[in-house]
C-alpha cells in the first residue's frame, strides 16, 4: 500500500486537515471470475464556478488493472460513479453492501451476528464491468464543506447535483479518464441526485453513458402523507407485505400478487380516493372489502380511515397481534414494538429493524478495510448517516426544466431525466426496485415515468427490474444474483 505525502492547508467546518490519499493492491475472485484492483482512497477539491474551494469531497475508487486474467485497457473501460442518498448518507451502504468489491454477508431477513459478521469478495460487484467511483457527499462521511464557505450553498438538490457534477469532473482531470464511459449509480435520494445531474453533466459537456437508480423516488409530491397518490403508491407494497407474512394471498404467485394489487390500486383505488367525501357508502365498503383482502387489515379499520392507511400506521398494526412491527425499508423485517408506538412519530420512522438489522457491520467493515487493506487512517468519526443534521434543512428548491415557476418542497425530478433523455437519446437508463421497499414504492416509479409521455423509442430502451427484495436491494441473496446478471447485460448492451 502506498500513501501520498502531502497534504491540503485547507481548513473544515466538521474535520480536520484531511489525511493524504492512499492505496492498496488487492485481488478479487467469485466463481470463475477475477480481478486485480487498485483501491484508492482520499479528497477531491471541489472548485465552485467562481474558482472558490467549495469543499473536499472524501472518495474510494477501484481501479482494475486485469479482469479474467486479461489486461484492462483504460480507454475504454466505464467508470462509474456510485452515492447513496439521504440527504446526509455516505455511500459506504451501497459500497460494502452492494456493489463493490467486498461485501458483508447478509442474514437473509435476520440480523446479522455483531460480533462475527462476515466479510467476503463480493460476487455482484460491478467491477468486471467497469471501474468503481464510491464518492460521499459534502458533510456526510470523511467529506466536508470548506471553512468560510456557508452550508446553505451546498444542501440543496440543485446545489448537490452541482457539487457532485463538479467532483466527477474533477476526478476524470485528475485521473485522465474524459475517454472512459461515464455511468452513474445511484440509490434512494441518490436518484433524485442522478436524474438532476445528468441533466447538468450533459449541461458540462460530459457525455453519460448510463444511469442506473437503484430504489428510485423521483415525484416528491407522491411522498408526502395526504396526497392521495401517496396512498395509492404504499398499496401494492402493503398487499406484498401482507402476502408475506401469511396474511393474504396463499397459494398466489408473488410477481402475479403484486401485479394484481397495482392493478387495483389504479384502476379501483385511486378512482374511489379521487372522490374523497362523495362516494357512496356502498362503493367505499366495497373498495374496503377488496383492500382488506389485499394488505390484511379488517374492513372497519379502513372504513374508519376512509381507507387510507399511512406506513407508519401499517407498520405498527399488521403484526400488532404478534407484539411486532414490520420494517420501513424491507418491510420483510420485523422487529419488537417501541414501548410506545400510539402516535405515528418521526423516531418510529427512523427505528427501522430492517437498517438496524446490518448497517453497523457494514460501517465496521468498511473502516477495518481502510485501515488495514488500504492504509488510510482517517478521523475516529465518520459520518455514515446525518439526515438530523442535512436533511431536515435541506433545501428542495428545484427550477424543474420546461416549468416557468420554480418549486419549492416538492419536485418533480422526472421532467430532468426526460430532458437528458431527448438530449442524449443513446444515454441508457435502468430502474431497479423492490416490491417490499415502503420508502420509494415502487407503484409511484413506474407511475412517474408514465406520466412523462416519452416517444415510444426512448420508453422502449428504459430497463425495468422489479425484484422481491426491499430499498437495499442487494441484502436480497437471490435478487443480488439476478441484479448481477441484469447489470452485467446492461453494461454490456
Amino acid at each position: 500500500m502506498t500513501c501520498e505525502t502531502t497534504v491540503s492547508e485547507v481548513g473544515a467546518t466538521a474535520n480536520a486537515v484531511p489525511e493524504p490519499a492512499c492505496s492498496g493492491e488487492l485481488s478479487w475472485r467469485a466463481g470463475d471470475k477475477s480481478a486485480v484492483y487498485t483501491a484508492r482512497a482520499g479528497h477531491l477539491d471541489v472548485i465552485d464556478a467562481a474558482g472558490e474551494l467549495e469543499g473536499k469531497m472524501f472518495n474510494i475508487a477501484y481501479i482494475a488493472s486485469k479482469v479474467n486474467g486479461e489486461d484492462v485497457d483504460r480507454r475504454e473501460r466505464p467508470v462509474s460513479f456510485c452515492f447513496n442518498g439521504g440527504p446526509g448518507s455516505a455511500s459506504v451502504p451501497i459500497n460494502f453492501g452492494g456493489i463493490g468489491p467486498k461485501r458483508v454477508v447478509p442474514n437473509g431477513c435476520g440480523f446479522v451476528d455483531a460480533a462475527h459478521y462476515e466479510v467476503e469478495d463480493n460476487p455482484g460487484t460491478l467491477l468486471p464491468e467497469s471501474d468503481l467511483v464510491f464518492l460521499d457527499a459534502l458533510g456526510t462521511g470523511w467529506s466536508f464543506v470548506a471553512e468560510g464557505y456557508g452550508t446553505e450553498r451546498v444542501y440543496g438538490l440543485e446545489e448537490d447535483a452541482r457539487t457532485f457534477c463538479r467532483a466527477i469532473c474533477a476526478w476524470l482531470e485528475e485521473n485522465g479518464r474524459w475517454n472512459s464511459p461515464v455511468y452513474l449509480v445511484g440509490e434512494s435520494y441518490g436518484t433524485m441526485r442522478n436524474s438532476v445531474l445528468m441533466r447538468y453533466l450533459g449541461e458540462a459537456g460530459v457525455p453519460v453513458a448510463g444511469v442506473v437508480m437503484i430504489s428510485a423516488l423521483f415525484d416528491w409530491t407522491q411522498n408526502l402523507p395526504g396526497n392521495d397518490m401517496y396512498f395509492v403508491g404504499m398499496m401494492p407494497s402493503f398487499a406484498a407485505t401482507a402476502q408475506y407474512f401469511g396474511l393474504v394471498g396463499a397459494g398466489v404467485d408473488e410477481n402475479e400478487w403484486f401485479d394484481r394489487a397495482s392493478e387495483f390500486a389504479s384502476c379501483e383505488y385511486a378512482p374511489a380516493l379521487l372522490l374523497g367525501d362523495r362516494i357512496s357508502e356502498d362503493r367505499a365498503r366495497a373498495v374496503a372489502e377488496k383492500l382488506s383482502a389485499f394488505i390484511g387489515l379488517p374492513v372497519e379499520y379502513l372504513l374508519q380511515r376512509n381507507c387510507r392507511v399511512s406506513l407508519e400506521e401499517f407498520r405498527r398494526d399488521l403484526l400488532a397481534d404478534r407484539g411486532l412491527v414490520t420494517g420501513r425499508l424491507d418491510m420483510r423485517f420485523a422487529g419488537t414494538a417501541p414501548l410506545s408506538i400510539q402516535n405515528a412519530s418521526f423516531y418510529f420512522a427512523c427505528d427501522d429493524p430492517a437498517s438496524h438489522a446490518i448497517e453497523s457491520a457494514w460501517y465496521a467493515a468498511f473502516r477495518a478495510f481502510l485501515h488495514d487493506e488500504v492504509g488510510y487512517r482517517g478521523p475516529a468519526g465518520y459520518r455514515l448517516s446525518v439526515w438530523g443534521e442535512i436533511g431536515i434543512g435541506w433545501r428542495w428548491v428545484h427550477d424543474e426544466p420546461g416549468v416557468d415557476e420554480t418549486t419549492v418542497a416538492a419536485p418533480n425530478v422526472a421532467l430532468d431525466i426526460a430532458v437528458a433523455l431527448r438530449r442524449s437519446p443513446t444515454t441508457k437508463l435502468m430502474i431497479m426496485g423492490g416490491r417490499f421497499d415502503a420508502a420509494t414504492p415502487w407503484w409511484n416509479v413506474e407511475h412517474t415515468i408514465a406520466q412523462l409521455y416519452l416517444p415510444r423509442e426512448l420508453r422502449d430502451k428504459i430497463v425495468w427490474c422489479r425484484y422481491g427484495c426491499g430499498h437495499m436491494c442487494y441484502v436480497d441473496e437471490p435478487t443480488l444474483a439476478q441484479m448481477t446478471r441484469d447489470l452485467e447485460a446492461f453494461y454490456r448492451a
